[in-house]
């Protein structure tokens, strides 16, 4: 019994492991879409500021929003806005339950039209 057994524990072992990992992994994804989000609705709704304001403000509510989740090791760029839309990017490499190795990164980005402003047309 002891020998099966010293034989099973450790693919169970292994088992469990992985979906553990695979779980943190997971998790992982929607903190960083989640970022993206939360920064694209921060960056389009900025009244009459500049599209860099805009820019910056995007990337500080997504950063907040990956310190208030604990994450680690992300990078949040605003590449690929334009002056009609924009676009958020968050990339970030989850933690791995086997001390020593580094995953692969996730990246996620959201998009939205920028909110513009315009006086109402007079008409006579």
């Amino acid at each position: 019994m002891s020998i099966s057994l010293a034989i099973v524990f450790p693919v169970v072992l292994l088992l469990v492991l992985l979906v553990v990992q695979a779980s943190l992994w997971w998790y992982d994804r929607q903190v960083a879409l989640s970022a993206a989000r939360e920064g694209v609705d921060a960056g389009r709704v900025q009244g009459n500021a500049t599209d860099g304001a805009k820019d910056e403000a995007a990337r500080r509510q997504a950063r907040d929003f990956l310190d208030r989740q604990g994450v680690h090791g992300y990078e949040v760029v605003t590449d690929g806005s334009t002056s009609e839309r924009i676009k958020v990017t968050v990339e970030l490499t989850p933690p791995l339950l086997i001390p020593g190795l580094t995953g692969p990164s996730i990246r996620q980005y959201a998009e939205a039209p920028r909110e513009r402003f315009v006086p109402p047309v007079v008409t006579k």
